[in-house]
């Protein structure tokens, strides 16, 4: 059977969700198949596998690696394939670099054009672009803004089944995110940097973080924590200052 053939069948039978589904086949098609569609299953060979994984930027490899498991595990499981070629496969290091975000103040100084309201309502509420684009009018009352689905579906999880105090400013969001990506790219962050802005404003308004967690829609709460830990240069020279105050009255 050659992979091509096999894939099909793979859709069919993986239970993810079907944003996941659409990505692995967005994968699949550009970086799998133009190396091993061809191939017949027990004859695929690690060595191109390999290559093309060193040739993809870190993070698409990791994907890329970790569909191409998928696929050989489903395999196994139906005996399709006996042998595996993917055990010794690697992918070059993520490198992650501090991602960009912007304060609440910084958000509501700037001028967003014809989404200002949109991009200050994602600031202060904190919801994934997929939550936020289908809420309407009826999802906002008795003071907060309740989140029971997406524009892909049901929530991913419990914990996303939430609700959150509403703080103003909504206005019906456009059908696709692009507009607002670009409007806030100019700014040098992404629509998802707003779910930054609201953590942080959460962080220095003294909410703890586990309630962070419950209002962002968190399951993991070290997701919570590696936001709740960004700091801002403002707040290491504040930082200093209170240290040197805290010093100096010692001394006396």
């Amino acid at each position: 059977m050659l992979v091509d053939e096999w894939v099909e069948t793979v859709w069919k039978v993986i239970q993810v969700r079907p944003k996941t589904l659409h990505d692995y086949k967005r994968l699949y098609k550009r970086h799998l198949r133009p190396v091993i569609g061809h191939l017949e299953v027990s004859l695929v060979e690690s060595r191109p596998l390999q290559e093309k994984l060193l040739s993809l930027p870190p993070q698409t490899a990791r994907h890329t690696l970790m569909l191409a498991k998928t696929i050989w595990r489903e395999a196994e499981i139906y005996g399709v394939a006996t042998s595996n070629p993917l055990g010794k496969l690697k992918t070059a290091p993520i490198q992650i670099s501090p991602k960009k975000f912007l304060t609440w103040d910084e958000v509501n100084d700037c001028d967003w054009g014809k989404y200002n309201e949109q991009i200050r309502f994602l600031a202060l509420h904190g919801l994934r672009w997929s939550e936020a684009s289908i809420i309407t009018e009826l999802d906002i009352r008795d003071g907060f803004v309740w989140i029971n689905k997406t524009s892909n579906g049901p929530c991913k999880s419990k914990s996303s089944i939430r609700k959150v105090p509403y703080l103003g400013h909504f206005s019906k969001f456009p059908k696709t995110y692009k507009p607002l990506q670009k409007c806030v790219n100019k700014q040098g962050i992404t629509v998802h940097s707003l779910r930054k802005t609201y953590a942080y404003l959460l962080k220095t308004q003294g909410i703890h973080v586990t309630t962070a967690q419950k209002l962002l829609g968190h399951s993991d709460p070290l997701m919570t924590l590696k936001i709740y830990t960004l700091v801002r240069d403002d707040e290491i020279d504040s930082a200093g200052i209170l240290l040197t105050k805290y010093l100096n009255e010692y001394i006396r």
